[in-house]
C-alpha cells in the first residue's frame, strides 16, 4: 500500500469518550482502596493519599517537611536501609504534597509487591524524623529555596498570590528562609500524629493488579486501624484580602529578562461556568495556537513563549497569563494581552478556530488518560478535587457544546480588566 504523503490525514472528531472507573473496595479498617486492573506489563502503582496539607498546618513547611521526611527512618529501619532495599526491588518512591493533600506514591515489580509494600508500611506507620537526616532535607532545601528566589518567575508567581490573597491567608504566605530552621523533629511528628491515620487516608492501586496484591495492601494497611484515630475537621476557610495594587513591580538589577503575571480571580471547579470557560482560556491561550502566542509570539516576536490558564483552589480560582520577555518588551505585551481580551468580548471567533480549540482539548484528554497509572491521576483528582465521577463526561460534553456566542458571552463576563492585576519582576528600563 502507497500512502500518500502529499496530503494530511483527514481529520476525524472523537465520537467517543470513556474512561475506566476504579473499582472501589471498603478494608477492614474503613479505609477506602480503588483499584484499577489494567495494563500488561508486570508493574504496580500504589498511591496514600492523606488528606492534610498546607492549609492544616501549624507552621510554614510543616506539610511538606512531614511527608517528604517518611523516607528518612522508622522505628526498625534506618535511611541508609530504606534506600538500599528500594533499590534492590527495583522500586521508585515519591513523596509530595498539595495544598490540601499529602501524596505517598510507590512503584514496584509486581513480583517484589510484598516486599516493597511491606516497607512502604513501615516508613508510614512508625516514621521517627531523625534530628541528623531532617538537618541534611532541610539544608539541601534552604540551598533551592535561595536558588529559586533569584528566578525571576518564582518571585512574580509568589507576589501574585500575595497580592490577591494577602499575606495572611495561606495561599498568599510563602515559607521564608527562617522557616526552615524552625522545622524540628518534634514540629514534624506533631503534625502527623494528628493527620496521619487510617481514618483520613485513600488508597490508589493501579497496573496489573491481582487478588494476591490486594491482600499485602489490606494486611499492610487496611487490617486494623493505625495512627491518628479521630478524622480531623474540615478544611479551614479563609478569606482573601487583596492589596489593591494595580501593579506591582519587583526589582532585580540582573535581570537579562522580565517576567509578567497578569491575573485575577476567576470561578472555582464547582461554577457552572467553569468547564466552557476552560474553552475560552484555551481559545485565548492554552495551547501553542492560542491568540496569544499567535500574536505576541509569531506575529511581534516579543516571547518564546506566553500562555494562560485557570489555577483552581479550594472555592476559588485565578485566571492568570504568564511570559518572561525583554525588559523593554513588558508594556507592549501586556498592551497586547488586553487587546486580545478586548477581541474576544467584540468580535465573534470562527467555527473553524473554535473546532480546532475543541479537538485539540479533546485530544489531550484522551491522551492524559490511555495508561493505567494516568488513570490513577485521574480518580486522585477527583477525589482531591471534591468533583463527582462524571466530571470527566460533563467535561467532553462541555468542550463539544461550546459555541461561537458561548465564547463571546463568557469574555465579556470574566475578561475584565479592571479586576486582574499585573505583576512584573525584572530589570527597570
Amino acid at each position: 500500500m502507497v500512502v500518500d504523503r502529499t496530503s494530511a490525514p483527514r481529520i476525524r472528531p472523537i465520537e467517543q469518550f470513556s474512561i475506566l472507573r476504579p473499582e472501589r473496595r471498603d478494608m477492614p479498617n474503613g479505609m477506602p482502596l480503588y483499584v484499577i486492573r489494567a495494563g500488561s506489563e508486570d508493574v504496580v502503582r500504589f498511591d496514600l493519599l492523606v488528606r492534610s496539607g498546607q492549609l492544616h498546618q501549624r507552621l510554614p513547611l510543616q506539610a511538606m517537611f512531614t511527608n517528604r521526611m517518611l523516607r528518612e527512618g522508622t522505628r526498625r529501619l534506618t535511611s541508609a536501609e530504606i534506600a538500599e532495599r528500594l533499590d534492590y526491588y527495583g522500586a521508585w518512591l515519591d513523596l509530595s504534597s498539595s495544598v490540601t493533600c499529602g501524596f505517598v506514591t510507590l512503584y514496584s515489580l509486581g513480583k517484589y509487591f510484598p516486599q516493597t509494600v511491606a516497607l512502604l508500611a513501615s516508613m508510614v506507620k512508625e516514621p521517627v524524623f531523625p534530628e541528623k537526616e531532617l538537618q541534611v532535607v532541610t539544608e539541601t532545601n534552604k540551598h533551592q529555596f535561595l536558588v529559586n528566589n533569584q528566578r525571576v518567575e518564582v518571585l512574580a508567581r509568589k507576589q501574585l498570590n500575595r497580592s490577591l490573597f494577602g499575606t495572611s491567608h495561606p495561599l498568599g504566605r510563602y515559607a521564608e528562609l527562617e522557616d526552615y530552621d524552625r522545622i524540628t523533629p518534634e514540629v514534624l511528628q506533631e503534625f502527623y500524629m494528628r493527620h496521619y491515620g487510617s481514618q483520613n487516608c485513600s488508597a490508589y492501586v493501579s497496573g496489573k493488579v491481582t487478588d494476591g496484591i490486594i491482600r499485602c495492601i489490606e494486611e499492610h494497611f487496611g487490617a486494623g486501624s493505625w495512627g491518628a484515630s479521630e478524622v480531623p475537621a474540615c478544611t479551614p476557610t479563609f478569606v482573601p484580602a487583596p492589596d489593591g495594587r494595580k501593579r506591582v513591580f519587583i526589582e532585580k538589577e540582573d535581570a537579562l529578562q522580565s517576567s509578567l503575571k497578569i491575573g485575577g480571580f476567576s470561578v472555582s471547579r464547582y461554577h457552572p461556568d467553569y468547564l466552557k470557560l476552560r474553552v475560552l482560556v484555551t481559545l485565548f491561550g492554552g495551547y501553542f495556537g492560542s491568540r496569544l502566542m499567535s500574536n505576541i509570539r509569531e506575529d511581534k516576536g516579543y516571547t518564546y513563549g506566553i500562555g494562560a490558564g485557570l489555577v483552581p483552589y479550594p472555592d476559588t480560582g485565578l485566571l492568570v497569563v504568564s511570559t518572561e520577555t525583554a525588559n523593554e518588551y513588558i508594556e507592549p505585551v501586556v498592551t497586547e494581552v488586553y487587546r486580545e481580551m478586548d477581541r474576544l468580548c467584540e468580535e465573534p471567533v470562527g467555527e473553524s478556530e473554535l473546532e480546532m480549540v475543541r479537538n485539540y482539548m479533546l485530544g489531550d484528554m484522551c491522551r492524559s488518560y490511555e495508561s493505567a497509572f494516568s488513570l490513577s491521576d485521574a480518580w486522585i483528582f477527583i477525589e482531591t478535587a471534591g468533583l463527582d465521577s462524571d466530571f470527566f463526561s460533563r467535561a467532553v460534553s462541555s468542550i463539544r457544546e461550546t459555541t461561537v456566542g458561548d465564547i463571546r458571552t463568557l469574555a465579556r463576563k470574566y475578561f475584565c480588566k479592571e479586576n486582574l492585576i499585573e505583576v512584573v519582576a525584572g530589570k527597570k528600563v
